[in-house]
């Protein structure tokens, strides 16, 4: 008996607790019902954002990666925003309280986890942005000098000329000096050389000069020079500059190519030395004394 009357009060507790979420469902289905049409709208809402973000942002950049960022995040953002009306129809403002809490706390903690990798998201969109370079520029940074083959949010990718892929984080990229040699369409080369001593310097700047005018696709409006610059051990050295339009790494490095081959064949016609690395030892007379060999012992004379 006493079995069944703990039966019959555990039967009636759930009865009325079924009956009363019946009636709560009952009282809040017009509120489901504005909130199920505030959730389609807000998909809806959101993905007309997303495509409306793809269609305008390329007038804005022309990165893809870039883009599709902007748009996902708008899409997220509509359904974000769309989820706490949800909420605030469902009467459920406390869960929208510990949701924003809840977010405050993994985004202050991704913050600290990821510094590094958010340092470089946020160069990379900056870099985007301002575009001081982009994909085909020829450039140097962080003492690496190469073709731009793609730039990411995260990385700069550089093919150099000698063939090696590098990829260099976007903050450094941001935050150190960076030289575009694609802005300018021209670039100048710079060729190291030295002659004796005895060498006529006006003879030199003249032959020099003639020899460089013959290198292929040089820039008119800008006229080639030397410039003797010092007093070597064993040379007087001198730069010759000129200028040649640039589109590409090879065209720099043919071109300077081309300027030692033509300055050394002149060279050589006019009679021109260019010296090898020369060092004079003074040693003094002491010293040699001390270091010659002892004199030889006068041959004996045979006894008669």
């Amino acid at each position: 008996m006493f079995g069944l009357t703990q039966i019959d009060k555990a039967f009636t507790m759930l009865s009325r607790k079924l009956i009363g979420w019946g009636q709560e469902f009952i009282v809040m289905l017009p509120n489901l019902l504005i909130a199920a049409l505030v959730l389609v709208a807000t998909l809806y809402a959101a993905r007309l954002v997303k495509r409306g973000v793809t269609t305008v942002f390329p007038r804005i950049s022309h990165s893809a990666a870039l883009r599709d960022l902007v748009a996902t995040l708008s899409y997220v953002v509509v359904l974000l925003i769309g989820l706490f009306f949800v909420l605030e129809v469902l009467n459920l403002q406390k869960t929208v309280t510990s949701l924003l809490a809840g977010v405050g706390i993994i985004g202050l903690a991704l913050g600290f986890a990821f510094q590094d990798i958010a340092a470089n998201f946020i160069s990379g969109i900056i870099l985007v942005l301002q575009r001081p370079f982009t994909v085909g520029d020829v450039i140097k940074t962080n003492d690496y000098t190469g073709l731009v083959e793609r730039v990411s949010l995260r990385t700069t990718d550089l093919r150099q000329a000698t063939g090696e892929l590098v990829r260099v984080p976007n903050r450094k990229v941001f935050e150190n000096a960076l030289i575009n040699f694609t802005i300018n369409s021209f670039r100048r080369v710079d060729v190291e050389c030295g002659v004796t001593y005895d060498a006529d310097l006006d003879q030199v700047r003249s032959v020099a000069l003639a020899a460089i005018r013959e290198v292929p696709n040089l820039a008119p409006e800008r006229q080639p020079d030397v410039m003797f610059t010092e007093f070597g051990e064993s040379a007087i050295a001198f730069q010759v500059r000129f200028w040649v339009p640039f589109e590409r790494q090879l065209d720099y490095v043919s071109a300077k190519s081309e300027a030692i081959v033509r300055i050394k064949r002149a060279f050589d016609a006019a009679g021109i030395v260019i010296p090898f690395p020369i060092r004079t030892l003074d040693v003094p007379e002491t010293v040699l004394r001390r270091l010659a060999p002892p004199p030889a012992d006068p041959p004996e004379t045979p006894k008669a």
